[in-house]
């Protein structure tokens, strides 16, 4: 190896890792060596595409799923060359296990396209100490690696944001086997509901399933339909939460009105939703996340169109009823546990009495009770802060992490949900593969 290779090291195996360092190893003059460290040993399996029921399934239609934007139907010739069937063409939806194989594949190619440069550890992170010149990564068997740059991509919270320890994650351990005919409740109304819903369904649950949420709202679903195309000089950046609402309630009034879809302004106004995040006011994205964000997600992020049909008929023939209302607390019963609601236009608190309190209430959480030891010790430490909504970790513009004195680090960046303090819409593969090839070239040009 070189005296003057750049030795990159990614802390998470997930989607965001993967796709960071087949972005990396894409130029075949760079030299380079990645060391990708992901402690469950397996990569391409995060939160999202580690589940194995095949009704667990991408949000995004194939024909969207490429890890590289400027190789649209990367993905889509993978499903081909696997005879991978569909009557639908590129509009198809598949299962997030067979995702994680195709982000496998897409690392095990980049690794043969430049050999000896990758290297994958099993092995978890639990601090990072920034040199002048480098950045040593800590590991728990106490070795350390020094490298050039170390990329934080670590993905979304994996423990529950509420309940004590009561409420539980679908999947993880403390999910165990549930009485068919029991009772139980569901936080958050999302996707991540339409998991747990998916998940006791295929368990053969009979029993009623209360999803509770703050403003009652299911996600809405999938058409195929074109995005409308939208002048950058028509959007309003930088105007209050109400104008925004204003005129965007009245462009699809208008597309309506042509014969048109909401989800086509919806889309439409993909390209620009960084930027109008990014040019609002601390305030006017508090006001966001609070009154916005619950309706904007289940526009924006859709069901596959069978999966919603599905939900509707459950709650149609009430196996599954949803509640608007707010989640004041749980404890433990002796049959299960009890839990405390106040439904939405009332101020009378209600308990019920149920097996299990499934936590689904979405991935955006305090970054100060984050369950990831690295990034509790930056934060600690100082060399890192939260973002102003303590949504993520503040970064710079280009992703390098703020320490407390508010200074972008030099050698440590972020990719992925933990920046969305400051992008906002950074959750999904187009977003982060977008995101994943800037962090390469800004390293790479380093």
């Amino acid at each position: 190896m070189s005296n003057r290779e750049l030795a990159v090291t990614i802390i998470g195996g997930g989607a965001s890792g993967v796709l960071l360092a087949a972005h990396l190893l894409r130029d075949p003059a760079a030299d380079i060596r990645v060391t990708l460290l992901e402690r469950r040993g397996q990569v391409g399996q995060g939160v999202a595409y580690s589940a194995t029921q095949r009704d667990h399934k991408v949000n995004v239609p194939a024909r969207g799923m490429s890890a590289f934007a400027d190789d649209p139907d990367h993905f889509w010739r993978w499903l081909q060359a696997r005879n991978y069937p569909t009557e639908s063409g590129s509009w198809v939806f598949v299962p997030r296990r067979l995702y994680g194989a195709y982000l496998e594949d897409v690392l095990a190619e980049a690794a043969r396209a430049r050999p000896g440069r990758l290297v994958v550890q099993s092995e978890e992170v639990v601090r990072l100490t920034e040199g002048r010149h480098e950045v040593e990564t800590l590991l728990a068997n106490g070795s350390s690696i020094t490298s050039r740059f170390a990329v934080l991509t670590v993905g979304h919270e994996t423990q529950p944001a509420r309940g004590r320890g009561i409420a539980v994650r679908v999947g993880s351990e403390a999910d165990t086997p549930l009485d068919p005919d029991a009772p139980v409740m569901i936080l958050g109304s999302g996707l991540s509901m339409v998991d747990a819903w998916l998940s006791l369904a295929k368990a053969e649950h009979r029993g009623p399933t209360l999803v509770v949420s703050r403003n009652g709202l299911l996600p809405k679903g999938h058409r195929d339909i074109p995005p409308l195309s939208i002048a950058e000089a028509d959007v309003p950046f930088g105007a209050s939460l109400p104008e925004f609402m204003g005129w965007f309630r009245g462009l699809v009034a208008q597309t309506e009105a042509n014969g048109g879809d909401w989800r086509s302004v919806v889309d439409g106004l993909r390209p620009y939703n960084q930027r109008i995040w990014q040019s609002w006011s601390d305030h006017t994205r508090r006001q966001a996340l609070r009154h916005l964000r619950p309706w904007w997600n289940i526009h924006r992020h859709r069901l596959p169109p069978e999966l919603h049909q599905r939900l509707e008929e459950a709650v149609t023939e009430g196996q599954v009823s949803l509640v608007a209302a707010e989640f004041v607390g749980i404890d433990r019963a002796p049959e299960g546990v009890r839990a405390t609601i106040r439904r939405r236009g009332t101020q009378e608190r209600e308990t019920l009495d149920i097996a299990r309190v499934y936590d689904c209430g979405g991935v955006s959480v305090d970054v100060l009770s984050s369950s990831n030891p690295v990034i509790r010790d930056l934060v600690a430490s100082g060399a890192a802060r939260p973002d102003p909504l303590h949504i993520g970790l503040d970064v710079s513009p280009d992703c390098f992490v703020v320490n407390a004195e508010g200074q972008p680090s030099r050698h440590l960046l972020a990719l992925g949900p933990l920046t969305r303090g400051r992008f906002f819409e950074i959750e999904a593969v187009p977003d982060i593969r977008v995101q994943a090839a800037a962090i390469a070239r800004k390293i790479l040009e380093s």
